[in-house]
């Protein structure tokens, strides 16, 4: 793990600080930046949001798929909780704490940008970090491969609808022509070129030429991920200067649901009596988001200034230091899992 990721929330805490200072020192800057578009889909950010994605998506190997049915147990764990659990779990307590518990202290449109934010961020499961949240647990690598790839291509189908039936149930209005025009965009295609380039440079044999261009890539997904963060909160710098409490009420529902489907997959792991080097990842693929795709859907759906976007860019925030946390609990607790 390098410096970069090992301190992703110092750099992601240092660029809201930069946000916001040029977004209120150079305001128009950043208006000239929002008015780049093209079909409702910001140049600037859709460029560093590929930037996240692309070397994410080379690290694929779907190949692996074939062994889907070696370890089905885990596989399953990962599936039920990403597609039948989680989802719903995030819609909920977003409805509970934006509608009941701070419904003084969010206006009504505000609170439902802010929930549908938490929705994106709990339809898109882990893609990328994951695989470093299961090397630092030591997990099975081979079967980190195989969730990954299987979660990516269920996602192609499954994002779009149940994005749209949680943002509908939540009364808001859903535009699915956006909604699958940003699935196309930002997971289907970067899924090809990830595969093509996989292939272009990979062989059975020798893995050096992939390993020396992902070794390359690799820094753009995380400057990336860092400028896409300084736009956003520098589009919204006026807005959260002028109500920081935001950060904080979104905080606190994000924080409940990563623990709670952490606590439910491990315990869930635990009774399955599944190996720790197969409980570890499942788990932390069902707790973590594809931050970069919520992200890029939520400024689709909803614009660059809107609650959403800003409730996606604070689980970034929210997200590194808590895995981080995770991946020493479940290292600690090794010897739950029988034959570790």
């Amino acid at each position: 793990m390098g410096i970069f990721e090992r301190y992703l929330s110092l750099w992601v805490g240092l660029c809201i600080i930069a946000g916001l200072l040029l977004g209120n020192l150079a305001p128009e800057a950043f208006q000239f930046i929002a008015s780049v578009e093209m079909a409702h889909v910001n140049l600037p950010v859709a460029v560093f949001i590929w930037l996240m994605i692309y070397p994410m998506m080379v690290q694929v190997d779907f190949s692996s798929i074939r062994h889907v049915g070696d370890k089905p147990k885990g596989l399953a764990l990962t599936l039920v909780v990403n597609w039948l659990i989680k989802p719903f779990t995030m819609a909920a307590l977003g409805w509970l704490f934006f509608r009941v518990i701070f419904a003084d202290l969010v206006d009504p449109q505000t609170a439902q940008e802010y929930i549908a934010g938490m929705i994106l961020l709990g339809v898109a499961p882990c893609t990328a970090m994951v695989f470093v949240w299961s090397q630092l647990t030591r997990g099975d690598a081979n079967y980190t491969l195989v969730q990954v790839s299987v979660n990516d291509v269920i996602m192609i189908f499954a994002f779009a609808p149940i994005a749209a039936l949680l943002l509908g149930v939540s009364d808001i209005t859903v535009p699915w022509d956006t909604l699958l025009l940003s699935v196309i965009l930002y997971v289907l295609l970067p899924l090809i070129a990830g595969v093509l380039t996989r292939r272009a440079l990979d062989s059975t044999e020798d893995h050096s030429r992939l390993n020396r261009f992902l070794a390359k890539v690799k820094p753009l997904s995380i400057g990336g991920l860092l400028a896409t963060v300084v736009l956003l909160f520098g589009f919204q710098a006026q807005t959260i200067i002028e109500n920081p409490l935001a950060i904080g009420l979104i905080a606190i529902p994000l924080l409940i649901q990563t623990y709670g489907i952490f606590a439910i997959s491990y315990a869930a792991a635990r009774s399955m009596k599944l190996p720790h080097n197969i409980a570890a990842p499942a788990c932390m693929i069902g707790t973590s988001n594809f931050f970069e795709l919520a992200v890029a859907v939520a400024i689709s759906l909803f614009g660059l200034h809107s609650g959403a976007a800003l409730a996606t860019v604070v689980g970034v925030l929210v997200e590194v230091p808590v895995m981080l946390s995770l991946v020493a609990f479940a290292n600690r607790t090794r010897h739950w899992f029988a034959g570790n």
